[in-house]
């Protein structure tokens, strides 16, 4: 069960078979130092690969290392070393890199002999010599590299294939590449359902990379509904992923994309809201609640979560009237006086009358002696 608007007893909150809405906590997958432009220091060892390439290790991966003719999919940035200019970053377009190892362009050599010592989710910073980069006369085209420029790179193996002979997305049919998809979306999925985070995104994001928007482009009639029924699952489920990891905004574009093929996906409204009720957008989050109810009414997880925005524009409310109250509120009364205070007022009156007293009575005897 997939499409929410086609089963509207399915609650949006629960898990099923192909979108998984169950939240666990784990170590964060994804951009790694998405606001610099500088390369990262980094402290680990440095690995001698070939005489013009070095490696140093950031986060550690798992499992095998890709042989020749693998697929691999990747995220880089690249700089070239000299003045750190950044000419390259596939995290900053969201769309992975992808490499046939043996098959690479020959500027790319240098990032292959990298690639090919990595493990999948493994993060590493590489030196790579002019050599087996850009070359003697760089490029002066996209990306424009200076001649003779040592590049240096930071690259983060999502995952490969190991296909023979090494058959890249572009040769493959439009069956082959679903199906390669649809096989790793069931692989984070049940990745996810172990706890393991992390490794689950990485699957999601390369089942997302078979189905890239050129691919996409060319599809139309039932090989697009299958593409999509594979796509915006794996959308859906790394926005689940992305807000209990806290990362909302990323959340956002995750079901933003979603929305884009079809407005009224539920889910996708659903996780949307919350992660912009998260980032404290409260009128946002509560227009995308209400669009979702409309397509599935019954569903208790959109009435809670509207429930709770109300409850904290009330909070909000109560907590500005009690401010304002303090700023605009009628001026404090005096204190009442103590028992001291009023008895020494009654002493000074009595005084008082006394004076006027004595004062009217010498009046009184001098008028009578004249």
């Amino acid at each position: 069960m997939e499409e929410i608007q086609e089963h509207p007893s399915q609650s949006i909150g629960k898990d099923d078979e192909d979108e998984i809405v169950k939240e666990q906590s784990a170590d964060a997958h994804g951009d790694p130092s998405q606001h610099g432009n500088l390369p990262p220091k980094v402290d680990s060892a440095v690995e001698i690969l070939q005489g013009k390439v070095t490696k140093q290790v950031v986060k550690e991966g798992h499992g095998q290392k890709p042989s020749k003719y693998a697929t691999c999919f990747l995220h880089y940035r690249a700089w070239t070393e000299s003045t750190q200019h950044k000419f390259e970053d596939t995290w900053h377009e969201q769309r992975p890199f992808e490499m046939v190892l043996g098959k690479e362009k020959k500027e790319m050599a240098g990032l292959a002999v990298g690639v090919s010592s990595m493990k999948a989710g493994e993060r590493a910073l590489l030196h790579v010599g002019w050599e087996l980069g850009y070359g003697k006369e760089g490029s002066f085209s996209f990306p424009n590299v200076p001649p003779m420029a040592d590049i240096i790179y930071e690259v983060e193996l999502i995952g490969f294939d190991e296909v023979k002979e090494g058959k890249s997305r572009g040769d493959m049919t439009a069956e082959e590449r679903i199906g390669s998809a649809d096989r790793r979306k069931m692989d984070g999925n049940s990745l996810f359902k172990d706890e393991k985070l992390e490794e689950a995104m990485q699957q999601y994001e390369m089942a997302i990379a078979y189905l890239g928007d050129d691919f996409m482009f060319q599809l139309f009639g039932k090989y697009r509904d299958m593409a999509l029924a594979v796509k915006n699952p794996c959308h859906l489920n790394m926005a689940a992923c992305l807000i209990k990891l806290k990362r909302h905004e990323e959340a956002i574009a995750q079901c933003t994309i979603v929305l884009a093929e079809d407005e009224n996906n539920a889910k996708a409204l659903f996780r949307r809201g919350k992660a912009r009720a998260e980032l404290g957008q409260t009128d946002a989050a509560r227009e995308d609640f209400l669009k979702a109810r409309k397509h599935a009414p019954e569903d208790k997880a959109i009435t809670r979560e509207l429930r709770l925005l109300d409850e904290h524009d009330k909070a909000v409310y109560k907590k500005q009237k009690e401010l304002y109250k303090g700023i605009f509120g009628p001026p404090p009364q005096p204190k009442p006086a103590n028992v001291l205070t009023r008895i020494w007022e009654w002493l000074i009156l009595i005084y008082q009358w006394l004076l006027s007293l004595i004062y009217r009575l010498f009046k009184r005897e001098r008028h009578k002696a004249d």
